[in-house]
């Protein structure tokens, strides 16, 4: 048998692909990449679960819009010809946009589709829905809200500009002494990267930075949360109560008079109403080591002593995504940088804060910043727009009005939801209740590869092209690679692009010539790329690129990222950061002007609605983090992520002492529960989890055995809560749920999630 080889890009890393021509032999990691992921195997599936023809749920189908939408995601679909797919799918945009308006659409998608530059489904969606007159839109994601609205309100930058701010590694490692991570560092997070990567690099990065000395303290429930190469020393933390921790690490500063007061009065505003709520004259509760080791957990003298280390030395402080996915999820932020202020180490090398090491864009790379070839998506003429998070309130509370970061702002009324890219039924919190949502609007549309509860729960389903289908250009403005993605196998069945399934129906509309200004994908690659290359005279032509399958762009091209914060640092008068105040906001004016009750214009501590200081019904906290197997829900049928699970479930980690108490071992098949939903697992005793937590990754397709009912698959999602962190930022708080663990006593249903549904002939 011939067998050919091809290189692609993945959000999580290049591979060289063999194929035989039909099926995916073998997958081998880039010769480069000095730590690849083993996700990659699961590319071999990408003939499994497909769905190869337009599907029609049968309803919608035989009645039209709107018909028994109490049906979506138990019903068979009719597979129709494409032309009659997209003359129907034309038809019922256009009744939409006549009868309601173009914000009565909702455009869903998510980045991480594909690492291609054209082939990109959101930057398709959006481009598609512009050109035949907007959209209501989304703001903000899922891993990071809550982050990406307080940053601007303390520092004056965006996440992202913060985030190419703080220090790298190579300056961790050159001037830091102790890293104090709260969430720590998860090398499991690194693995992927928007655009993908060419090499993966944060475990050298780390063990480097303890060669040379560096200390790492990781304060999470997770003692994983490190890599033990770093000998990270484990301060286990209750979930949801890492402000209260760093409040008393604040308060141990100010009781020692160990805090920076130059730096605080030169360079902060605001201090002097914050530290009278550290010292409690503001509310009567002195924020000490006694009273956050009462919430957090950890001892009281381990939090003074690590103050005093803090103090001692170049410290940087961490805080992970995960930490601010919390209910409030806000104040963890907000109050690290309050704590980095203190130490008065802001601007300075290694120094400060930093948010995120260990996720995507800080995989080790002292480079990147450079920008890359994209599409132009366009302008949208709607102005509606939502938090990510607040699907199921937009389309359960249409007309309603809801806060967002100082606006009060109202609910669109949506009439179509059309999806490409993404599986809001993996990463959306309390699935049941999005469920329930997803029956209100007339009529949902999703681009889908595989068989999963999205397209489940769609009325009408295209099925489209993995980027092992198509050509591409490939790469990271955080990754110093360019590859080229080539076409690895035929599509499969009849699956189309996205660009060619958006150029059909924009010719349907009589937007085709505004879509595609006459190009064909190939031609668009080209062209993007070629404009991206006239910029950057010394790379290589398109021509050249495709021939030699990669580019690695020297360090030494890609010049250095001014530092606002070093700059401000240097001259706070001449350099004042973009805040209302021109400095690092403690106390917010603007926050306290929007009169918030659940987000105080200061960093504080708000007890979460669930945590294990009021855990009486559920006494099991549940972390629901990124799983080590797959990206989110991408390839969950596939090789690695397959082999991860116990007859087709995931696993749920516990600590010994909690299955003991419940009679537990090892390999026993367990319900997790709430008043939300419930799921089944295969449970796991781990040392490394400290008690009254428990952990399940996220990612498994939602299978429930009816609506409302039993997971089969172990999706955490079914557990957790859909509210937003606070009115603020109206962010996830997945982290932030409460649980209870039992041997499951029935005969267990067979997982179905990989299964097509009935397909009927049109």
């Amino acid at each position: 048998m011939t067998t050919t080889r091809h290189r692609t890009l993945t959000n999580w890393g290049a591979y060289e692909v063999e194929t035989d021509g039909m099926e995916i032999t073998a997958v081998h990691p880039f010769a480069k990449d000095p730590d690849p992921s083993p996700i990659g195997q699961s590319l071999k599936a990408v003939r499994r679960s497909r769905v190869e023809r337009p599907a029609i749920r049968e309803s919608w189908f035989r009645h039209g819009p709107g018909s028994r939408p109490e049906l979506r995601g138990r019903e068979p679909f009719v597979e129709v010809d494409w032309d009659v797919a997209l003359d129907l799918l034309a038809s019922e945009l256009d009744r939409v946009r006549t009868e309601h308006g173009n914000r009565a659409i909702f455009g869903g998608s998510y980045g991480w589709a594909s690492a291609g530059r054209f082939h990109h489904a959101q930057s398709q969606i959006h481009r598609f829905l512009n050109s035949i007159g907007g959209y209501t839109y989304s703001v903000d994601d899922y891993s990071i809200a809550a982050g990406h609205v307080i940053t601007p309100h303390v520092f004056g930058l965006s996440f992202d500009e913060y985030m190419d701010e703080q220090p790298h590694f190579v300056e961790i490692s050159e001037h830091t002494e102790l890293v104090v991570a709260f969430g720590g560092m998860p090398i499991k997070n690194s693995q992927v990267q928007y655009g993908g990567q060419g090499r993966h690099m944060l475990n050298s990065r780390l063990e480097t930075c303890r060669d040379r000395g560096v200390r790492f303290v990781n304060l999470s429930p997770l003692a994983e949360d490190f890599i033990e190469a770093v000998e990270a020393e484990w301060v286990p933390v209750r979930p949801s109560t890492d402000t209260a921790l760093m409040l008393a690490l604040a308060h141990s500063l100010v009781i020692a008079g160990l805090e920076d007061e130059n730096f605080l009065d030169t360079y902060c505003t605001g201090w002097d109403r914050f530290r009278s709520y550290l010292l409690g004259e503001s509310d009567g509760i002195a924020k000490s080591a006694e009273w956050a080791g009462h919430i957090s957990g950890v001892d009281a003298d381990r939090i003074r002593a690590l103050a005093a280390d803090m103090a001692d030395r170049r410290t940087l402080i961490t805080v992970s995504w995960s930490v601010q996915r919390t209910d409030h999820g806000e104040q963890a932020y907000w109050m690290a940088a309050a704590l980095a202020s203190m130490l008065g180490q802001v601007g300075l090398p290694g120094g400060g804060v930093g948010f995120g090491y260990g996720a995507v864009g800080l995989n080790g790379h002292p480079v990147g910043y450079h920008t890359l070839p994209r599409l132009r998506q366009g302008k949208n003429p709607v102005s509606d727009f939502i938090p990510v998070a607040r699907i199921s309130d937009l389309l359960l509370h249409g007309g309603e009005q809801f806060d967002y970061d100082g606006q009060r702002l109202t609910y669109p009324e949506i009439h179509l939801v059309y999806w490409a890219g993404g599986n809001p039924f993996h990463h959306h919190q309390d699935l049941n209740r999005l469920a329930d949502a997803w029956r209100v609007p007339d009529t949902t549309v999703c681009h889908e590869p595989f068989w999963n509860a999205l397209a489940r729960h769609c009325d009408i389903v295209l099925p489209a092209t993995t980027p092992l289908e198509r050509d591409d250009v490939g790469g990271s403005g955080n990754d110093d690679f360019v590859f080229w993605m080539e076409k690895v196998i035929d599509p499969v069945a009849e699956a189309r692009n996205d660009y060619d399934i958006f150029s059909e129906l924009a010719r349907r509309i009589g937007a085709g010539d505004r879509f595609t200004e006459g190009r064909t994908s190939a031609e668009w690659i080209e062209h993007i790329y070629t404009r991206f290359q006239g910029n950057h005279p010394d790379y290589p032509t398109l021509a050249e690129l495709q021939a030699a399958g990669h580019f690695q762009i020297p360090e030494e091209w890609i010049p250095p990222l001014a530092s606002s914060l070093v700059a401000f640092r240097d001259d706070p008068a001449g350099a004042p950061l973009q805040t209302p105040s021109g400095r690092i906001e403690l106390f917010s004016e603007m926050i306290e002007g929007f009169g918030y009750d659940d987000c105080p214009p200061h960093p504080s501590w708000l007890e979460p609605y669930e945590w294990l200081g009021n855990a009486d019904r559920y006494p099991l906290h549940l972390i629901s983090n990124q799983p080590k197997t797959r990206l989110h829900s991408q390839w969950d049928h596939g090789e690695t992520s397959v082999n991860g699970k116990v007859d087709g479930r995931e696993r749920l980690g516990i600590n010994p002492n909690d299955a003991v108490d419940r009679g537990l071992v090892t390999g026993d098949l367990v319900r997790v529960f709430n008043e939300r939903g419930s799921c089944l697992a295969s449970l796991l005793l781990r040392e490394d989890l400290m008690p009254g937590v428990v952990q399940l990754p996220t990612g498994a397709w939602w299978d429930p055995i009816e609506p409302g009912g039993l997971c089969r698959a172990g999706n955490p999602n079914v557990l957790t809560r859909d509210v937003g962190t606070s009115k603020l930022a109206q962010g996830p708080t997945a982290q932030t749920c409460l649980v209870e663990v039992e041997r499951y006593l029935g005969e267990p249903s067979p997982v179905r999630a990989h299964e097509a549904p009935v397909l009927l002939s049109g």
